[in-house]
């Protein structure tokens, strides 16, 4: 069950890096998170069961996300609609866009194949395929963004995160950064529901429900238990803040808790991370010996 839930952990993990480039970087939560996602598992099983490669039907996934971050950044930029209300827009139609797809609220892949099948051929213990198929992924899109990052493209997209006037007065297109922030977050988001599906078996069209809570738990887990990162640090912080966030939920069934309660757990456990960098600096300055320092830290740069 640990290894299954490592891997687990690497298949989100990717929807986690997806809503990293919106929540961390242009500093605002997507709520087409929670469409785009089951969106991506939608396609995918839809096309799978029509008899597509499992490897197109993934692609397709990801297509289909992109198309609906597309729209929510249109909406948002051109339409001047506020972002969250932009997002949950573009979340509720997907749900009949959803429904049009799979002609059902959930489609199943009993019999069919899928992306593991690549390890049939090869004897590898229970679960492990999963393992593997994550690591494969994670590295592709942590080595994609690392890439797209470093280009001058990826820099304005910063610098529009950062500060957007500024990018602005200096030629910027803070409009098109946004919209292919939101495009390129939204693929990947839907990237982890078509694997995550595939490693379910099915696709549900509400399976998005929570799921930005799950990402923004995956990012701050690992933000707290690291600290100061750098840029490509952080990427992988979250990548390891999303395998112990699964974890956590295999601790809390195999304490017996309801797993009716997940999704509070999840929340739990999302606000106690948000508090822990408060709760630092709070003890902080309850702290005799934190006071002299700063104290003298204070003196001396007034000398």
């Amino acid at each position: 069950m640990i290894i299954s839930s490592i891997g687990q952990g690497m298949l989100w993990s990717i929807l986690g890096l997806g809503i990293f480039m919106t929540y961390r970087i242009l500093g605002f939560p997507d709520m087409t998170t929670e469409g785009s996602f089951p969106l991506g598992g939608a396609v995918c099983v839809a096309a799978i069961t029509q008899g597509v490669n499992p490897l197109l039907a993934t692609l397709l996934g990801i297509g289909a996300g992109m198309c609906a971050g597309l729209v929510t950044g249109l909406l948002y930029t051109k339409g001047r609609i506020p972002v969250v209300l932009a997002g949950i827009l573009v979340m509720s139609a997907l749900n009949s866009v959803m429904l049009f797809v799979m002609r059902s609220p959930n489609l199943s892949l009993l019999g069919l194949p899928r992306l593991s099948d690549v390890f049939r051929g090869v004897t590898l213990p229970d679960h492990y395929d999963t393992v593997f198929i994550g690591l494969i992924a994670v590295i592709v899109v942590v080595s994609l963004m690392a890439f797209f990052f470093n280009t001058e493209f990826g820099q304005a997209y910063i610098a529009t995160g950062d500060n957007a006037t500024m990018a602005r007065s200096l030629g910027i297109r803070t409009d098109r950064m946004t919209i292919v922030g939101l495009v390129l977050s939204n693929g990947l988001i839907a990237l982890s529901g078509a694997l995550i599906a595939q490693n379910d078996g099915y696709a549900d069209v509400s399976k998005g429900i929570g799921t930005i809570v799950i990402g923004l738990s995956s990012i701050i887990i690992g933000e707290v238990i690291y600290g100061e990162l750098t840029f490509f640090q952080r990427m992988l912080a979250t990548v390891v803040g999303s395998i112990i966030y699964q974890l956590l939920i295999l601790l809390v069934i195999r304490i017996g808790f309801d797993t009716t309660y997940l999704k509070f757990f999840a929340a739990v456990v999302l606000s106690a991370c948000m508090l822990i960098p408060q709760l630092r600096k709070s003890l902080k300055l309850t702290t005799g010996f934190e006071k002299n320092g700063g104290a003298a830290a204070r003196q001396e740069a007034a000398l």
